[in-house]
C-alpha cells in the first residue's frame, strides 16, 4: 500500500456518543489500531502512520471520547471505558483480531482491552504509558493541581507541550499542532471532557499481570513525565513479560519527535505476531 494514501474517515455511533476514526482499509497482516493520549486527537500519529502503511500495514487511528472529532459529552472518559470503544470499533470494521497501540493515557486502555477480549487482541504496544506507575502522595497533589489548571487555563497545556514534552527535536508542524490542541480545549463543553481525562485512572496497578498476549513497551529516554523513564519502562515490561525499547532522546511523544525509531521498533514486533 502507498504510505501517502489518504485514509477514509468514519464515525462509530455508540450509546453514549460518536467516535471518529480513520482507516487506511488496506494492508497485510494484522491491522494496527493507534490510540492517542490524554487531550489529544488521532492526528497525534500523523508522522507514524505513513511509515506503517508504507510497510504494508492496515492502520486505524481513533479519536477518544471528548476530543478530536468524537462527541464531547460522555458519562465516562476513563481508559477502561475507551477500551470498550476500541473493541466496538473492531466490530464495526469487521476486524476479528488486531494489535492495539496506546500512548500515555491510553496505555491503560490497551491493557484493559487485552484482558477483556483476549481473543480480539493479538498484541499490544505501550508508548510512554503510565501503567503500573502509581504516583506518590506528593505527585498526586501535583497532578490534581495541574489538572485544575488545564481545565481553567487551556494555555497551560500549550506551555507543557512547548517547554517540557519535547526535549529534543520537534516536528515541522509542531507550533500549528499545539495551537490546535489548545484551541480545542477552549471549545464549549470541553471542560467536562478535560476533567474526565485528567481524573481518569491511567496508572492502574495489577492489570498488566493479567495480560496474556505479546506486548512491547516503548519509552522516550527523556520523557519529563517520569523521574526515571527507563525504570518505569522496565517495570511495565516485567509485568507484561514484554520487550522494552528506549527511544533515545525522545520526550513524551516519540511517535511525533522520532517516528522512524518508533516504526523501527513496532514493525519487527508486528512481523513476529504474523
Amino acid at each position: 500500500m502507498n504510505g501517502t494514501a489518504t485514509p477514509a474517515t468514519g464515525h462509530l455511533d455508540l450509546p453514549g456518543g460518536r467516535i471518529a476514526y480513520d482507516d487506511t482499509r488496506q494492508g497485510d497482516g494484522l491491522p494496527v489500531v493507534l490510540l492517542p493520549g490524554m487531550l489529544d486527537s488521532r492526528t497525534a500519529y500523523r508522522h507514524l502512520r505513513p511509515l506503517l502503511t508504507a510497510a504494508g500495514r492496515r492502520v486505524v487511528t481513533m479519536d477518544l471520547r471528548g476530543f478530536g472529532e468524537s462527541s464531547i459529552a460522555w458519562d465516562d472518559y476513563s481508559p477502561a471505558a475507551i477500551a470498550g470503544d476500541a473493541l466496538a470499533l473492531l466490530d464495526h470494521l469487521g476486524i476479528e483480531r488486531a494489535v492495539l497501540v496506546g500512548q500515555s493515557y491510553t496505555g491503560a486502555t490497551v491493557v484493559r482491552a487485552a484482558i477483556d477480549a483476549p481473543e480480539r487482541v493479538a498484541g499490544i504496544a505501550l508508548i510512554d504509558a503510565f501503567v503500573e506507575n502509581p504516583p506518590s502522595g506528593l505527585m498526586k497533589a501535583v497532578m490534581t493541581a495541574m489538572g485544575a489548571m488545564l481545565v481553567h487555563w487551556p494555555a497551560s497545556w500549550g506551555l507543557y507541550l512547548r517547554k517540557m514534552a519535547y526535549p529534543g527535536p520537534k516536528p515541522a508542524d509542531f507550533d500549528a499542532y499545539v495551537d490546535g490542541l489548545v484551541a480545542a480545549l477552549r471549545t464549549p463543553g470541553r471542560k467536562a471532557a478535560t476533567r474526565g481525562h485528567v481524573g481518569g485512572d491511567s496508572a492502574p496497578v495489577g492489570w498488566a499481570e493479567q495480560v496474556r498476549c505479546p506486548a512491547i513497551v516503548l519509552m522516550g529516554s527523556k520523557d519529563p513525565d517520569f523521574p526515571d523513564p527507563a525504570a518505569v519502562a522496565q517495570r511495565q515490561a516485567e509485568k507484561l513479560r514484554a520487550e522494552k525499547v528506549m527511544i533515545d532522546g525522545s520526550g513524551h511523544y516519540p511517535m511525533a519527535d522520532n517516528p522512524q525509531a518508533v516504526a523501527d521498533a513496532l514493525l519487527p514486533f508486528l512481523a513476529r505476531l504474523a
